[in-house]
């Protein structure tokens, strides 16, 4: 085996391993914090990071400029999507009452709320 595809195979067994790991972080953070919210940072931080860097490591597995830049777009695609798609999907549960953490301080968004609801209408 030539050094280089050695070299090549250790990148993908890192990003791999790499990319594992926060996707077993983003799992563990779904169970253990203890509200929606915080549920959804943790594991949408994580899960995200944890895709691309396998997507990234199948990429260089593949070795063709093809699958690299398929995964660059997939990669930049879901980076722009996930967090977005994460804060909505928060937005929305706290809007229809989501129970939050009894700890969970200071609550910005709640004034933001109530001085959109007492503004009158234009």
């Amino acid at each position: 085996m030539p050094l280089s595809e050695l070299i090549r195979f250790l990148i993908v067994d890192g990003l791999l391993i790499a990319g594992t790991f926060f996707v077993l972080v983003a799992g563990i953070a779904l169970v253990r914090m203890p509200d929606l919210l915080l549920r959804m940072q943790g594991s949408a931080k994580a899960g995200t990071l944890g895709v691309g860097l396998i997507i990234l490591a199948v990429a260089i597995a593949y070795g063709t400029y093809a699958a690299f830049t398929k995964a660059v777009l997939i990669i930049l695609f879901y980076f722009l999507t996930a967090p977005v798609a994460g804060h909505v999907i928060s937005r929305a549960a706290y809007r229809s009452g989501a129970v939050m953490w009894d700890r969970t301080t200071p609550d910005e968004y709640r004034a933001a709320i109530d001085a959109e609801e007492s503004a009158p209408e234009s």
